[in-house]
């Protein structure tokens, strides 16, 4: 969709981009997008330690990044990390963002009950228990990715891993507390894109 959007008139923000480059350009986004899919996490993720190893045996502490292949490693793993960030967000940003995802996947489970189908996993709110599925998907999934990454670039990232290793912690204090039931849950109340805004640059200005 987005590359027939540029066939549009005044909306081909690639127009000065030669052929090759245009091509290069497009192969890279659609390598970007297909990396977003979480079947292929276990294979990023094997890429990228395989990356880490081989800059500590060069003994440079420099990324080789010559060829397109390491290039395009690299920026593939890039948007996988900023897709698994939520956890690695302040806790209180971490915990609206769970809460909304959450409700979605219980609105979900909901509709599918309705129908008498088979309910997805995570998505029934009667037996769900929330904090201990995130501890799970950060020991599991999160962690794993994000301490490679920041093997990578250390120290530039181990503020985001020091954050998500908090995160984890509060959680896993609080399973106890996560047997929520359909009549104790309670809807998050969504925010207006403004107080969203505003919550963010609070934040920004405290870190």
């Amino acid at each position: 969709m987005a590359f027939k959007i540029l066939t549009e008139k005044d909306c081909d923000i690639f127009a000065n981009l030669g052929g090759k480059k245009r091509q290069t350009l497009r192969r890279m986004v659609i390598e970007l997008v297909l990396a977003t899919d979480m079947s292929k996490h276990m294979s990023l993720l094997a890429d990228l330690r395989t990356m880490v190893e081989t800059k500590k045996v060069s003994g440079s502490g420099m990324l080789n990044l010559d060829n397109y292949a390491d290039r395009i490693q690299i920026l593939q793993n890039m948007i996988h990390c900023a897709d698994l960030s939520n956890p690695a967000k302040p806790l209180r940003l971490y915990r609206k963002w769970t809460g909304r995802l959450i409700e979605e996947f219980f609105r979900q489970g909901d509709k599918e009950r309705n129908l008498s189908l088979e309910i997805s996993p995570m998505c029934d709110r009667e037996s769900v228990e929330v904090e201990k599925s995130q501890v799970s998907f950060i020991d599991f999934v999160c962690h794993p990715l994000w301490e490679t990454w920041c093997d990578l670039v250390h120290p530039c990232a181990q503020l985001i891993l020091d954050t998500l290793e908090d995160n984890r912690d509060w959680y896993e204090c609080h399973i106890k507390e996560s047997k929520i039931k359909v009549t104790q849950l309670a809807r998050p109340k969504l925010a207006t894109a403004a107080e969203d805004d505003e919550e963010i640059s609070t934040t920004s200005g405290n870190t």
